[in-house]
């Protein structure tokens, strides 16, 4: 442990009444990015986290975007150890439903939970001002105790997230000398649960496609044209129900190249998790799972990639009923990638094998809905080793090694674009209700989340 350590500690738990206070300010600027109402409360947010952290003594400032601005601070005292980019979002979701909020959605208080966990509601709490600021309240008591961060920091906070961040990209690709670092952590994750710490090492990636087919010039009548007319739907039924087999693999040419087996430490330490598989089933009415036989579930979740119809359009679909024989119909289909799956291969697959399937007399068109590949952190890095220990003693739990279902685009944009890996670790909880009205972090997420970041800058800055 580093020797200020102790007492960087001390300072957390003393100020942690002012670290409410300022968080609550943060949240009362309905910073949403996607309404175009709210441009100067994101303007407003973004220049408040800019004097906030030029008063902890970062050079500080906010960069406009062809969107809404960047918040970019540095702070580059320390001789050694290496340089943290930390990242975090402060835009947040429209609160539609209002009337679905049991106290109005800006307004944020401490609150007891059915449960009585202690928790700070409002929109952001969670996702994200509660979580990054976890991250700049460690900071302040750093300088607070010591003078200085143990470690280099620049801070980058966006603040179209929640929006598909239009602007991250070309300011990444703009200042990628500015902004490269040795390694980025990302808080915008979850703990496993209440009481133990996680890192996520996994990302899926994620290729999104529309598919329509067309047969007859127009919609046909089902007594004049049943059996001798091309019914699409039937046609595009048949062919996505080839796309996996009875064992649940996809059956797509080439799909599992660059598929990989998970290594036996991780495999082992997802067996050991506290995770029952009919449960995390039974909670939306299934017991028997679907995907690739002889896998576990959390293995299907993370590790594995997927084929997934989304949405099936076609036909008549209003009040009461038409006999028709539609002419066109359309799927939209998701793949979750992982390890060296490549998107481009993938899409290329999928609309290969939908030609191969299709009669002479029928069309088919494609549009694309985006792309990525999958993220992997090594497990045996050194800086996710420190990491983990700071977590351990921090929680009084072994770290859980994670994987995610999801995609966190910005991991993969600071891969590519930066050449960095990320460490994921955030310490939100599976009911904060993220984008849902009744938003909230729990009181404990974010006390202990001030002292592991206070933690793991100091093991970073430990050999």
């Amino acid at each position: 442990m580093n020797a200020n350590t102790p007492s960087v500690l001390a300072r957390i738990d003393a100020d942690l009444d002012q670290s409410l206070t300022r968080l609550f300010d943060l949240i009362r600027i309905p910073s949403i990015s996607t309404d175009p109402a709210y441009k100067g409360d994101c303007a407003r947010a973004a220049e408040w986290l800019s004097t906030e952290l030029a008063g902890l003594g970062f050079e500080a400032s906010v960069r406009p975007t062809e969107g809404h601005p960047m918040v970019v601070a540095h702070s580059k005292a320390a001789t050694s150890g290496p340089h943290v980019l930390f990242y975090g979002h402060y835009d947040v979701q429209p609160v539609d439903p209002l009337d679905l909020w049991t106290a109005p959605p800006f307004e944020p208080s401490l609150i007891t939970t059915e449960d009585g966990t202690r928790a700070i509601s409002g929109r952001g709490s969670g996702d994200d001002k509660g979580q990054f600021m976890t991250f700049v309240e460690a900071c302040r008591a750093w300088k607070a105790v010591a003078g200085s961060l143990p470690v280099n920091v620049t801070i980058l906070l966006e603040g179209e997230e929640e929006s598909g961040s239009p602007s991250l990209k070309p300011f990444l690709a703009a200042n990628r000398q500015e902004l490269s670092a040795d390694i980025a952590l990302v808080c915008d994750t979850s703990m496993w649960d209440r009481q133990t710490p996680a890192i996520t090492t996994m990302l899926r990636g994620l290729v999104g496609e529309e598919v329509e087919i067309t047969a007859a010039s127009r919609d046909l009548h089902s007594g004049l044209y049943g059996s001798a007319a091309r019914n699409p739907i039937h046609l595009l039924a048949a062919i996505l129900a080839g796309l996996r087999d009875e064992s649940g693999r996809i059956t797509l040419p080439g799909f599992y190249d660059g598929v990989p087996e998970l290594p036996a430490e991780l495999k082992d330490q997802w067996q050991r998790l506290p995770f029952e598989e009919k449960a995390f089933l039974g909670e939306v009415g299934l017991s028997v799972p679907a995907g690739e036989a002889g896998r576990s579930v959390l293995e299907q979740l993370w590790a594995r990639p997927t084929c997934e119809i989304n949405g099936i359009i076609g036909g008549y679909t209003g009040e009461g009923f038409k006999t028709v024989i539609p002419a066109k119909a359309s799927a939209k289909v998701s793949f979750r990638l992982v390890g060296e799956q490549d998107p481009d291969k993938i899409r290329d697959a999928f609309r290969s094998y939908i030609r191969s399937r299709l009669p002479a007399d029928c069309q088919v068109s494609f549009k694309e809905h985006g792309g990525s590949p999958a993220i992997s952190l090594p497990v045996d890095g050194a800086l996710l080793g420190r990491a983990r220990r700071a977590l351990d003693e921090e929680w009084g739990k072994e770290t859980a090694l994670v994987g995610s279902g999801g995609s966190i685009p910005v991991v993969g944009d600071f891969k590519r674009l930066l050449g960095m890996d990320s460490l994921m670790i955030g310490f939100g909880q599976n009911d904060d209700r993220i984008h849902s009205p009744n938003e909230k972090y729990d009181l404990a997420s974010f006390h202990h989340g001030i002292r592991s970041w206070a933690r793991i800058l100091g093991a970073f800055a430990t050999a």
